[in-house]
């Protein structure tokens, strides 16, 4: 399993004493995943709350890319339904071209109501959207002509294709299970957010035991699963960070983790969530061992939110540093 570091750029003016610099403080993060051997460097899209505020991905990643030689950098996820197929298509090959063929793509859906209302998009058409968002960027990846954005005139062709070829690696961001087998059949890795679907560790098992019964044989699909990270010694000061995280996240009807309150309340506490497992907190071996358990529940890449809740940076560093030691390539 590989270990990776996820953010979802989440600010707290209304907490943090000063001005704090969120992008330069993910730039510490790529920094430190970098020194440190893990895997990739994944940057979340959000827009019009402070649940996260990286509103364009390509560009953070592409500032991620310049500063670093080897760690991966991916988006979770682009939110294909908010925008034209042929400027995404567009934007992340110069991405891949930046960090010389280093990208990794998520996709996604949407699912925060407030960023549907944003961008004037209907929920119900959200699927349709994706599916022929994924299409189309395809499609122009690989050099074919698509239909022009007006949707009207002759086909175009995109002057700009990622290094990776046919395409970087995709990954799906999935949220609800009867989805995965759709996926599977697709040949589509998935990206996971165990915290706000599931119950526990052995259900996730469950879920990636199904996900992979349904991949058509010969094929090759990665999981992908995120989950908080604290490695170090100030474990109220991790805890509270979570459950700023938490509240967060509830405030802005994140419609997953929303439901599952609604069925239990008590999963709206950080002790709900690290007891659950998908928040591993203690020293370096506490975490390496919690860890092994989303190895042993076929995961294969984890998606460690490091930066969650308005942790202190330099204790985001050092908890990256100690894992990495023990994770790390």
């Amino acid at each position: 399993m590989r270990l990776s570091a996820f953010t979802v750029v989440d600010s707290y003016p209304e907490y943090e004493s000063g001005a704090r610099d969120r992008y330069a403080e993910v730039l510490e993060l790529a920094d430190a995943a970098e020194r440190n051997g893990l895997s990739a460097l994944w940057v979340a899209e959000h827009h019009f709350h402070t649940g996260g505020v990286c509103p364009s991905p390509p560009t953070l990643l592409a500032a991620i890319g310049a500063r670093t030689q080897r760690l991966r950098v991916g988006s979770l996820v682009a939110v294909l339904p908010f925008h034209s197929p042929v400027e995404i298509a567009e934007q992340y090959a110069l991405v891949d071209r930046l960090v010389h063929g280093r990208l990794n793509l998520g996709v996604g859906s949407g699912y925060l109501p407030q960023e549907f209302e944003g961008f004037g998009v209907d929920p119900e058409e959200k699927r349709a959207r994706f599916d022929r968002a994924l299409e189309v960027l395809l499609r122009a990846w690989r050099g074919e002509a698509i239909p022009p954005v007006a949707g009207s005139g002759p086909p175009i062709r995109i002057n700009v294709k990622p290094i990776q070829r046919p395409a970087p690696p995709i990954w799906v961001a999935a949220q609800r299970r009867e989805a995965l087998p759709h996926l599977a059949r697709a040949g589509r890795s998935v990206a996971l957010i165990p915290y706000a679907t599931v119950d526990s560790i052995d259900e996730l098992a469950q879920e990636i035991r199904e996900f992979r019964a349904a991949l058509p044989g010969g094929t090759t699909a990665e999981v992908a699963a995120a989950v908080h990270v604290y490695s170090g010694t100030e474990l109220s000061v991790a805890r509270q960070a979570l459950q700023r995280y938490l509240d967060s996240r509830l405030a802005t009807h994140s419609t997953h983790l929303a439901a599952k309150v609604r069925a239990d309340p008590r999963r709206a506490h950080a002790e709900a969530v690290e007891s659950s497992g998908f928040a591993a907190f203690g020293s370096p071996e506490e975490v390496a061992r919690q860890l092994q358990n989303f190895a042993a529940a076929g995961v294969d890449e984890l998606l460690g939110i490091f930066d969650f809740g308005a942790l202190p940076v330099r204790q985001v560093v050092q908890s990256v540093a100690s894992l990495g030691a023990r994770w790390g390539r």
